[in-house]
Protein backbone atom coordinates (compact mmCIF):
# COMPACT_ATOMS: atom_id res chain seq x y z
CA UNK A 1 0.00 0.00 0.00
CA UNK A 2 2.98 2.37 0.38
CA UNK A 3 2.95 2.99 -3.35
CA UNK A 4 0.03 5.33 -2.68
CA UNK A 5 0.34 8.60 -0.83
CA UNK A 6 -1.85 8.83 2.24
CA UNK A 7 -3.49 12.24 2.13
CA UNK A 8 -6.29 13.97 3.92
CA UNK A 9 -9.83 14.05 2.59
CA UNK A 10 -9.92 17.84 2.36
CA UNK A 11 -11.72 19.58 -0.49
CA UNK A 12 -8.44 20.82 -1.95
CA UNK A 13 -5.35 18.98 -3.10
CA UNK A 14 -2.03 20.77 -2.51
CA UNK A 15 0.18 21.06 -5.55
CA UNK A 16 0.34 22.88 -8.79
CA UNK A 17 -3.42 23.35 -8.92
CA UNK A 18 -5.79 24.08 -6.11
CA UNK A 19 -9.23 23.38 -7.48
CA UNK A 20 -12.35 22.13 -5.83
CA UNK A 21 -12.78 18.49 -6.60
CA UNK A 22 -15.84 17.12 -8.32
CA UNK A 23 -16.37 13.60 -6.95
CA UNK A 24 -18.11 11.12 -9.24
CA UNK A 25 -20.57 8.47 -8.20
CA UNK A 26 -19.13 5.05 -8.99
CA UNK A 27 -22.51 3.62 -9.91
CA UNK A 28 -23.09 6.26 -12.54
CA UNK A 29 -19.59 5.80 -13.95
CA UNK A 30 -19.98 2.05 -14.34
CA UNK A 31 -23.37 2.40 -15.99
CA UNK A 32 -22.19 4.90 -18.58
CA UNK A 33 -18.63 3.52 -18.94
CA UNK A 34 -17.33 7.08 -19.23
CA UNK A 35 -15.94 9.41 -16.58
CA UNK A 36 -15.92 13.17 -16.79
CA UNK A 37 -13.54 15.91 -15.62
CA UNK A 38 -13.07 19.62 -16.32
CA UNK A 39 -9.89 20.95 -17.88
CA UNK A 40 -7.19 22.52 -15.66
CA UNK A 41 -8.56 20.89 -12.51
CA UNK A 42 -8.14 17.85 -10.28
CA UNK A 43 -11.14 15.51 -10.14
CA UNK A 44 -11.45 12.80 -7.49
CA UNK A 45 -12.94 9.45 -8.52
CA UNK A 46 -13.53 6.44 -6.21
CA UNK A 47 -11.68 3.44 -7.68
CA UNK A 48 -14.11 0.81 -6.41
CA UNK A 49 -15.59 0.45 -9.93
CA UNK A 50 -12.44 -1.46 -10.92
CA UNK A 51 -13.40 -4.40 -8.69
CA UNK A 52 -15.83 -6.49 -10.74
CA UNK A 53 -15.53 -9.81 -8.89
CA UNK A 54 -17.11 -10.80 -5.62
CA UNK A 55 -15.84 -8.92 -2.57
CA UNK A 56 -12.45 -10.35 -1.54
CA UNK A 57 -11.21 -10.47 2.05
CA UNK A 58 -9.04 -7.37 1.49
CA UNK A 59 -10.77 -5.32 -1.25
CA UNK A 60 -8.57 -2.24 -0.74
CA UNK A 61 -5.42 -4.16 -1.59
CA UNK A 62 -6.89 -5.59 -4.78
CA UNK A 63 -8.39 -2.25 -5.85
CA UNK A 64 -4.99 -0.64 -5.27
CA UNK A 65 -3.32 -3.12 -7.61
CA UNK A 66 -6.02 -2.62 -10.25
CA UNK A 67 -5.69 1.18 -9.98
CA UNK A 68 -1.96 0.90 -10.51
CA UNK A 69 -2.52 -1.32 -13.56
CA UNK A 70 -5.16 1.06 -14.95
CA UNK A 71 -2.63 3.90 -14.97
CA UNK A 72 0.14 1.80 -16.53
CA UNK A 73 -2.08 0.36 -19.25
CA UNK A 74 -3.34 3.78 -20.34
CA UNK A 75 -0.24 5.97 -20.13
CA UNK A 76 -0.10 6.53 -23.90
CA UNK A 77 -3.83 7.27 -24.11
CA UNK A 78 -3.70 9.71 -21.22
CA UNK A 79 -0.84 11.60 -22.89
CA UNK A 80 -3.16 12.36 -25.80
CA UNK A 81 -5.14 14.68 -23.49
CA UNK A 82 -2.17 15.61 -21.28
CA UNK A 83 -3.89 13.89 -18.34
CA UNK A 84 -2.22 12.37 -15.30
CA UNK A 85 -4.00 9.94 -12.96
CA UNK A 86 -2.66 9.37 -9.44
CA UNK A 87 -4.11 6.72 -7.09
CA UNK A 88 -4.38 7.73 -3.41
CA UNK A 89 -5.48 5.98 -0.23
CA UNK A 90 -8.00 8.03 1.76
CA UNK A 91 -10.36 7.06 4.55
CA UNK A 92 -9.84 3.31 4.03
CA UNK A 93 -10.61 3.53 0.30
CA UNK A 94 -8.69 4.01 -2.95
CA UNK A 95 -9.40 7.10 -5.03
CA UNK A 96 -8.10 8.27 -8.39
CA UNK A 97 -7.02 11.91 -8.71
CA UNK A 98 -7.44 12.92 -12.36
CA UNK A 99 -5.13 15.87 -13.12
CA UNK A 100 -6.15 17.62 -16.35
CA UNK A 101 -4.44 20.41 -18.28
CA UNK A 102 -5.69 22.62 -21.11
CA UNK A 103 -6.76 19.90 -23.54
CA UNK A 104 -10.34 18.73 -23.82
CA UNK A 105 -11.65 15.66 -25.59
CA UNK A 106 -12.59 12.01 -25.17
CA UNK A 107 -10.37 8.91 -25.05
CA UNK A 108 -10.95 5.20 -24.40
CA UNK A 109 -9.36 3.49 -21.40
CA UNK A 110 -8.30 -0.14 -21.12
CA UNK A 111 -9.79 -2.08 -18.21
CA UNK A 112 -7.18 -3.90 -16.08
CA UNK A 113 -9.65 -6.73 -15.47
CA UNK A 114 -10.78 -7.47 -19.04
CA UNK A 115 -7.97 -5.99 -21.14
CA UNK A 116 -10.58 -4.31 -23.35
CA UNK A 117 -11.50 -0.65 -23.86
CA UNK A 118 -14.39 -0.81 -21.40
CA UNK A 119 -14.02 2.73 -20.07
CA UNK A 120 -13.75 6.22 -21.45
CA UNK A 121 -12.60 9.58 -20.14
CA UNK A 122 -14.20 12.86 -21.23
CA UNK A 123 -12.40 16.12 -20.43
CA UNK A 124 -14.77 19.04 -20.87
CA UNK A 125 -14.03 22.79 -20.88
CA UNK A 126 -14.21 24.30 -17.43
CA UNK A 127 -16.19 27.21 -18.89
CA UNK A 128 -18.85 24.72 -20.06
CA UNK A 129 -20.04 23.77 -23.53
CA UNK A 130 -22.78 26.38 -24.22
CA UNK A 131 -20.18 29.11 -24.70
CA UNK A 132 -17.62 27.03 -26.61
CA UNK A 133 -19.65 26.17 -29.72
CA UNK A 134 -20.77 29.73 -30.57
CA UNK A 135 -17.19 30.97 -30.12
CA UNK A 136 -15.87 28.34 -32.53
CA UNK A 137 -18.37 29.62 -35.08
CA UNK A 138 -17.54 33.27 -34.36
CA UNK A 139 -13.82 32.61 -34.92
CA UNK A 140 -14.57 31.25 -38.38
CA UNK A 141 -13.76 27.69 -37.25
CA UNK A 142 -10.05 28.52 -37.04
CA UNK A 143 -9.73 25.63 -34.65
CA UNK A 144 -11.90 22.53 -34.54
CA UNK A 145 -11.69 19.23 -32.62
CA UNK A 146 -9.12 16.74 -33.94
CA UNK A 147 -9.90 13.00 -34.08
CA UNK A 148 -7.34 10.69 -32.50
CA UNK A 149 -5.95 7.50 -34.03
CA UNK A 150 -7.16 5.35 -31.17
CA UNK A 151 -9.69 2.64 -30.39
CA UNK A 152 -13.32 3.75 -30.31
CA UNK A 153 -14.92 4.80 -27.07
CA UNK A 154 -17.21 2.16 -25.54
CA UNK A 155 -20.17 4.27 -26.64
CA UNK A 156 -20.83 7.76 -27.95
CA UNK A 157 -20.59 10.02 -24.91
CA UNK A 158 -23.83 11.95 -24.55
CA UNK A 159 -22.31 14.54 -22.25
CA UNK A 160 -20.29 15.81 -25.24
CA UNK A 161 -22.40 18.08 -27.47
CA UNK A 162 -23.42 16.12 -30.57
CA UNK A 163 -22.18 18.79 -32.99
CA UNK A 164 -18.55 18.14 -32.01
CA UNK A 165 -18.16 15.01 -34.13
CA UNK A 166 -20.13 16.44 -37.05
CA UNK A 167 -17.78 19.44 -37.08
CA UNK A 168 -14.81 17.11 -37.55
CA UNK A 169 -16.50 15.26 -40.42
CA UNK A 170 -17.81 18.34 -42.24
CA UNK A 171 -14.49 20.12 -42.38
CA UNK A 172 -12.74 16.97 -43.54
CA UNK A 173 -15.25 16.62 -46.37
CA UNK A 174 -14.85 20.31 -47.21
CA UNK A 175 -11.09 19.83 -47.50
CA UNK A 176 -11.61 16.75 -49.68
CA UNK A 177 -13.91 18.66 -52.05
CA UNK A 178 -11.47 21.56 -52.26
CA UNK A 179 -8.61 19.21 -53.19
CA UNK A 180 -10.54 16.73 -55.31
CA UNK A 181 -8.46 15.78 -58.32
CA UNK A 182 -9.81 15.43 -61.83
CA UNK A 183 -9.32 12.43 -64.09
CA UNK A 184 -10.51 11.01 -67.39
CA UNK A 185 -13.66 8.90 -67.16
CA UNK A 186 -15.63 7.13 -69.88
CA UNK A 187 -18.88 8.98 -70.47
CA UNK A 188 -21.94 7.78 -72.41
CA UNK A 189 -24.15 10.45 -73.97
CA UNK A 190 -26.38 11.14 -76.97
CA UNK A 191 -24.93 14.00 -78.99
CA UNK A 192 -25.92 15.86 -82.15
CA UNK A 193 -22.22 16.06 -83.07
CA UNK A 194 -20.64 12.61 -82.66
CA UNK A 195 -17.64 12.24 -80.36
CA UNK A 196 -15.41 9.27 -79.56
CA UNK A 197 -16.91 5.86 -80.39
CA UNK A 198 -20.42 5.70 -81.88
CA UNK A 199 -22.72 2.92 -80.73
CA UNK A 200 -24.05 2.07 -84.22
CA UNK A 201 -26.22 -0.79 -83.04
CA UNK A 202 -28.10 1.42 -80.58
CA UNK A 203 -28.30 4.19 -83.17
CA UNK A 204 -29.87 1.89 -85.82
CA UNK A 205 -32.31 0.04 -83.59
CA UNK A 206 -33.43 2.84 -81.24
CA UNK A 207 -32.67 6.25 -82.63
CA UNK A 208 -33.47 5.82 -86.34
CA UNK A 209 -36.60 3.79 -85.59
CA UNK A 210 -37.85 6.74 -83.53
CA UNK A 211 -36.76 9.34 -86.07
CA UNK A 212 -34.09 10.73 -83.70
CA UNK A 213 -31.49 11.12 -86.41
CA UNK A 214 -29.54 13.87 -84.60
CA UNK A 215 -29.25 12.01 -81.27
CA UNK A 216 -26.18 9.87 -81.79
CA UNK A 217 -25.19 7.60 -78.85
CA UNK A 218 -21.48 8.02 -78.18
CA UNK A 219 -18.89 6.71 -75.76
CA UNK A 220 -15.89 8.97 -75.07
CA UNK A 221 -13.32 9.88 -72.39
CA UNK A 222 -13.98 13.11 -70.50
CA UNK A 223 -11.90 14.94 -67.92
CA UNK A 224 -14.03 15.24 -64.78
CA UNK A 225 -13.91 14.76 -61.06
CA UNK A 226 -14.24 11.27 -59.60
CA UNK A 227 -17.99 10.61 -59.77
CA UNK A 228 -17.88 7.62 -57.42
CA UNK A 229 -16.08 9.63 -54.76
CA UNK A 230 -18.39 12.62 -55.24
CA UNK A 231 -21.40 10.30 -54.89
CA UNK A 232 -19.94 8.99 -51.61
CA UNK A 233 -19.32 12.54 -50.41
CA UNK A 234 -22.92 13.49 -51.15
CA UNK A 235 -24.12 10.40 -49.30
CA UNK A 236 -22.08 11.40 -46.24
CA UNK A 237 -23.15 15.05 -46.41
CA UNK A 238 -26.84 14.24 -46.65
CA UNK A 239 -26.58 11.88 -43.72
CA UNK A 240 -24.79 14.57 -41.72
CA UNK A 241 -27.42 17.14 -42.71
CA UNK A 242 -30.25 14.90 -41.54
CA UNK A 243 -28.41 14.34 -38.26
CA UNK A 244 -27.70 18.05 -37.71
CA UNK A 245 -31.26 19.09 -38.47
CA UNK A 246 -32.40 17.15 -35.43
CA UNK A 247 -30.15 19.46 -33.37
CA UNK A 248 -30.91 22.78 -35.08
CA UNK A 249 -32.64 24.20 -32.00
CA UNK A 250 -29.90 23.12 -29.59
CA UNK A 251 -27.84 26.26 -30.31
CA UNK A 252 -27.95 29.04 -32.93
CA UNK A 253 -24.50 28.25 -34.31
CA UNK A 254 -25.64 24.71 -35.23
CA UNK A 255 -27.56 26.42 -38.05
CA UNK A 256 -24.20 27.63 -39.36
CA UNK A 257 -23.08 24.02 -39.60
CA UNK A 258 -26.34 23.17 -41.37
CA UNK A 259 -25.73 26.00 -43.86
CA UNK A 260 -22.16 24.80 -44.41
CA UNK A 261 -23.40 21.27 -45.00
CA UNK A 262 -26.00 22.56 -47.48
CA UNK A 263 -23.40 24.57 -49.41
CA UNK A 264 -21.18 21.49 -49.69
CA UNK A 265 -24.12 19.44 -50.98
CA UNK A 266 -24.64 22.08 -53.70
CA UNK A 267 -21.12 21.31 -54.97
CA UNK A 268 -22.02 17.67 -55.60
CA UNK A 269 -25.60 17.95 -56.84
CA UNK A 270 -24.53 16.67 -60.26
CA UNK A 271 -24.24 13.14 -58.81
CA UNK A 272 -26.68 10.92 -56.95
CA UNK A 273 -25.81 9.95 -53.36
CA UNK A 274 -24.46 6.43 -53.05
CA UNK A 275 -23.02 4.63 -50.05
CA UNK A 276 -19.64 3.08 -50.93
CA UNK A 277 -19.05 -0.66 -50.56
CA UNK A 278 -16.38 -1.90 -48.16
CA UNK A 279 -14.22 -2.92 -51.15
CA UNK A 280 -14.42 0.65 -52.48
CA UNK A 281 -12.98 2.01 -49.26
CA UNK A 282 -10.11 -0.48 -49.54
CA UNK A 283 -9.38 0.63 -53.11
CA UNK A 284 -9.33 4.30 -52.07
CA UNK A 285 -7.04 3.59 -49.13
CA UNK A 286 -4.60 1.55 -51.25
CA UNK A 287 -4.33 4.22 -53.93
CA UNK A 288 -0.86 5.61 -54.54
CA UNK A 289 0.06 9.26 -54.23
CA UNK A 290 -2.91 9.93 -51.96
CA UNK A 291 -2.63 13.07 -49.85
CA UNK A 292 -3.41 13.37 -46.15
CA UNK A 293 -6.47 15.46 -47.03
CA UNK A 294 -7.77 12.66 -49.25
CA UNK A 295 -7.16 9.96 -46.63
CA UNK A 296 -8.81 12.03 -43.88
CA UNK A 297 -11.79 12.74 -46.13
CA UNK A 298 -12.28 9.06 -46.97
CA UNK A 299 -12.02 8.25 -43.27
CA UNK A 300 -14.79 10.78 -42.55
CA UNK A 301 -17.02 9.11 -45.15
CA UNK A 302 -16.36 5.75 -43.50
CA UNK A 303 -17.25 7.16 -40.07
CA UNK A 304 -20.55 8.44 -41.43
CA UNK A 305 -21.35 5.15 -43.14
CA UNK A 306 -20.72 3.38 -39.82
CA UNK A 307 -22.93 5.89 -37.95
CA UNK A 308 -19.90 7.26 -36.12
CA UNK A 309 -19.20 10.97 -36.09
CA UNK A 310 -22.89 11.89 -36.35
CA UNK A 311 -24.67 14.59 -34.42
CA UNK A 312 -27.34 12.13 -33.33
CA UNK A 313 -27.74 10.63 -29.89
CA UNK A 314 -27.14 6.98 -30.71
CA UNK A 315 -25.38 4.60 -28.36
CA UNK A 316 -22.94 3.44 -31.04
CA UNK A 317 -19.22 3.62 -30.50
CA UNK A 318 -17.86 7.16 -30.55
CA UNK A 319 -14.75 8.77 -31.93
CA UNK A 320 -11.86 9.73 -29.66
CA UNK A 321 -10.89 13.37 -30.17
CA UNK A 322 -9.07 16.29 -28.60
CA UNK A 323 -8.87 20.07 -28.83
CA UNK A 324 -6.41 22.53 -27.33
CA UNK A 325 -8.16 25.15 -25.23
CA UNK A 326 -5.05 27.31 -25.41
CA UNK A 327 -5.37 27.50 -29.19
CA UNK A 328 -9.11 27.95 -28.83
CA UNK A 329 -8.68 30.97 -26.55
CA UNK A 330 -5.96 32.45 -28.76
CA UNK A 331 -8.35 32.23 -31.74
CA UNK A 332 -11.07 33.95 -29.71
CA UNK A 333 -8.76 36.76 -28.60
CA UNK A 334 -7.63 37.17 -32.22
CA UNK A 335 -11.28 37.48 -33.30
CA UNK A 336 -11.93 40.21 -30.73
CA UNK A 337 -8.70 42.07 -31.50
CA UNK A 338 -9.38 42.00 -35.25
CA UNK A 339 -12.53 44.01 -34.57
CA UNK A 340 -10.59 46.31 -32.25
CA UNK A 341 -8.00 46.91 -34.99
CA UNK A 342 -10.72 47.85 -37.47
CA UNK A 343 -12.32 50.21 -34.97
CA UNK A 344 -9.10 52.09 -34.14
CA UNK A 345 -7.66 51.98 -37.66
CA UNK A 346 -4.72 49.71 -36.78
CA UNK A 347 -2.99 46.86 -38.60
CA UNK A 348 -3.26 43.44 -36.93
CA UNK A 349 -0.53 40.81 -37.24
CA UNK A 350 -1.04 37.27 -35.93
CA UNK A 351 1.43 34.81 -34.44
CA UNK A 352 -0.81 32.01 -35.73
CA UNK A 353 0.13 33.10 -39.25
CA UNK A 354 3.80 33.57 -38.28
CA UNK A 355 3.47 37.33 -38.85
CA UNK A 356 4.93 38.34 -35.48
CA UNK A 357 8.12 36.23 -35.44
CA UNK A 358 11.16 38.09 -34.06
CA UNK A 359 14.37 35.99 -34.47
CA UNK A 360 16.88 35.83 -31.63
CA UNK A 361 20.52 36.04 -32.67
CA UNK A 362 22.68 33.88 -30.42
CA UNK A 363 26.46 34.12 -30.37
CA UNK A 364 27.56 31.47 -31.11
CA UNK A 365 24.31 30.29 -32.78
CA UNK A 366 24.62 26.62 -31.76
CA UNK A 367 24.48 27.53 -28.04
CA UNK A 368 21.11 29.22 -28.30
CA UNK A 369 17.89 27.80 -26.82
CA UNK A 370 14.74 29.57 -27.96
CA UNK A 371 15.24 30.79 -31.50
CA UNK A 372 12.57 33.49 -31.68
CA UNK A 373 9.88 35.49 -29.91
CA UNK A 374 6.36 35.01 -31.25
CA UNK A 375 3.71 37.26 -29.64
CA UNK A 376 0.17 36.05 -30.21
CA UNK A 377 -1.07 39.37 -31.62
CA UNK A 378 0.45 42.73 -32.51
CA UNK A 379 -1.50 45.84 -33.55
CA UNK A 380 0.36 48.82 -34.96
CA UNK A 381 -1.15 52.27 -35.34
CA UNK A 382 0.98 55.36 -35.81
CA UNK A 383 3.23 55.84 -32.81
CA UNK A 384 1.58 53.06 -30.76
CA UNK A 385 2.20 49.29 -30.70
CA UNK A 386 -0.19 46.95 -28.87
CA UNK A 387 1.11 43.47 -27.99
CA UNK A 388 -1.45 40.93 -26.75
CA UNK A 389 -0.62 37.51 -25.33
CA UNK A 390 -3.54 35.15 -24.63
CA UNK A 391 -3.26 32.95 -21.54
CA UNK A 392 -5.81 30.20 -21.00
CA UNK A 393 -4.97 29.91 -17.33
CA UNK A 394 -6.72 30.16 -14.00
CA UNK A 395 -4.66 33.13 -12.80
CA UNK A 396 -7.46 35.63 -13.32
CA UNK A 397 -10.08 33.63 -11.44
CA UNK A 398 -7.66 33.01 -8.56
CA UNK A 399 -6.50 36.63 -8.35
CA UNK A 400 -10.08 37.87 -8.15
CA UNK A 401 -10.87 35.52 -5.27
CA UNK A 402 -7.70 35.98 -3.21
CA UNK A 403 -4.99 38.53 -2.61
CA UNK A 404 -1.55 38.18 -4.16
CA UNK A 405 0.15 37.10 -0.93
CA UNK A 406 -2.51 34.41 -0.43
CA UNK A 407 -1.81 32.66 -3.75
CA UNK A 408 0.26 29.50 -3.92
CA UNK A 409 3.95 29.95 -4.68
CA UNK A 410 3.75 27.97 -7.92
CA UNK A 411 0.80 29.99 -9.23
CA UNK A 412 2.63 33.22 -8.46
CA UNK A 413 5.75 31.95 -10.22
CA UNK A 414 3.75 31.06 -13.33
CA UNK A 415 2.17 34.49 -13.32
CA UNK A 416 5.58 36.13 -13.02
CA UNK A 417 6.76 34.06 -15.99
CA UNK A 418 3.79 35.37 -18.01
CA UNK A 419 4.68 38.94 -17.07
CA UNK A 420 8.34 38.52 -18.01
CA UNK A 421 7.35 36.96 -21.31
CA UNK A 422 5.02 39.76 -22.37
CA UNK A 423 7.47 42.43 -21.18
CA UNK A 424 10.13 40.82 -23.36
CA UNK A 425 7.80 41.36 -26.30
CA UNK A 426 7.73 45.10 -25.55
CA UNK A 427 11.45 45.39 -26.31
CA UNK A 428 10.95 44.54 -30.00
CA UNK A 429 8.51 47.40 -30.58
CA UNK A 430 10.10 50.51 -32.08
CA UNK A 431 7.27 52.98 -31.51
CA UNK A 432 7.47 55.58 -28.69
CA UNK A 433 4.33 54.14 -27.06
CA UNK A 434 3.88 50.45 -26.25
CA UNK A 435 0.93 48.71 -24.59
CA UNK A 436 1.52 45.07 -23.61
CA UNK A 437 -1.50 43.04 -22.54
CA UNK A 438 -2.01 39.69 -20.86
CA UNK A 439 -5.50 38.43 -21.75
CA UNK A 440 -7.14 35.86 -19.48
CA UNK A 441 -10.46 34.02 -19.96
CA UNK A 442 -13.45 34.79 -17.79
CA UNK A 443 -16.95 33.37 -17.68
CA UNK A 444 -19.91 35.55 -18.59
CA UNK A 445 -21.29 36.05 -15.10
CA UNK A 446 -17.89 36.89 -13.59
CA UNK A 447 -17.06 39.30 -16.44
CA UNK A 448 -20.29 41.24 -15.99
CA UNK A 449 -19.73 41.41 -12.23
CA UNK A 450 -16.18 42.72 -12.67
CA UNK A 451 -17.36 45.26 -15.22
CA UNK A 452 -19.95 46.61 -12.81
CA UNK A 453 -17.18 47.04 -10.21
CA UNK A 454 -14.69 48.49 -12.72
CA UNK A 455 -12.26 45.61 -12.10
CA UNK A 456 -11.89 44.16 -15.61
CA UNK A 457 -8.54 45.84 -16.22
CA UNK A 458 -5.39 46.03 -14.07
CA UNK A 459 -2.77 48.55 -15.21
CA UNK A 460 0.87 49.27 -14.48
CA UNK A 461 3.39 51.73 -15.96
CA UNK A 462 7.02 50.82 -16.56
CA UNK A 463 9.80 53.38 -16.20
CA UNK A 464 11.61 53.64 -19.51
CA UNK A 465 13.97 56.20 -20.99
CA UNK A 466 12.38 57.95 -23.93
CA UNK A 467 9.42 55.58 -24.29
CA UNK A 468 6.01 55.06 -22.71
CA UNK A 469 5.47 51.39 -21.84
CA UNK A 470 2.30 50.26 -20.10
CA UNK A 471 1.30 46.81 -18.88
CA UNK A 472 -2.32 45.70 -18.76
CA UNK A 473 -4.04 42.59 -17.42
CA UNK A 474 -7.49 42.22 -18.95
CA UNK A 475 -10.30 39.66 -18.78
CA UNK A 476 -11.91 38.54 -22.04
CA UNK A 477 -15.37 36.98 -21.72
CA UNK A 478 -15.93 33.53 -23.20
CA UNK A 479 -19.26 34.60 -24.60
CA UNK A 480 -20.29 35.80 -28.05
CA UNK A 481 -23.03 37.90 -26.44
CA UNK A 482 -20.37 39.98 -24.68
CA UNK A 483 -18.10 40.29 -27.69
CA UNK A 484 -19.21 43.86 -28.58
CA UNK A 485 -18.71 45.19 -24.99
CA UNK A 486 -15.27 43.52 -24.89
CA UNK A 487 -14.28 45.22 -28.16
CA UNK A 488 -15.51 48.58 -26.84
CA UNK A 489 -13.58 48.14 -23.58
CA UNK A 490 -10.34 47.24 -25.35
CA UNK A 491 -10.67 50.11 -27.84
CA UNK A 492 -11.26 52.55 -24.96
CA UNK A 493 -8.12 51.33 -23.16
CA UNK A 494 -6.04 51.79 -26.30
CA UNK A 495 -7.52 55.26 -26.75
CA UNK A 496 -6.51 56.14 -23.19
CA UNK A 497 -2.88 55.13 -23.83
CA UNK A 498 -2.62 56.77 -27.25
CA UNK A 499 -4.31 59.96 -26.05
Amino acid sequence: MDRFAVTSAANRIPGRRRKFLSPLRPGEAIEQSCFEANDSTVTRLPASFLLRTSQPRDPSSQIARLADQLVKLNLDSLRQLDVNIEPHYRNSSIELDIHTNTRIGAIPLISPTSGRHDYGLVVRPRFDWPGIGPILGATGWRIIPTPLAMHSLPRSERRVPPWVLSTIVLFRLKGLLDQLERRFEITRAERSSPRGTIDWGRYLHRQISRARFLEVPCRFPELQKDRDLRAAIRFALEKQLHSLQSQRFAAPFVRELIELCGSLIDEVRDVSPREPHTSTFEIWRRGTLRTDIFNRGVEAIAWTAEDRGLAGMSDLQGLPWSMSMEQFFEAWVETIMSQVARRIGGVLRSGRKRQTVVPLRWDPPYLGSQKSLIPDLVIERGDLTIVVDAKYKEHWEEMQDRRWNELEDELRERHRADLLQVLAYSTVAETPKVLVCLAYPCNEERWQSLRDRNLLVHRAALPSTGRQIELMLIAFPLSTRLMAPAVTLMAAEIGRVSG
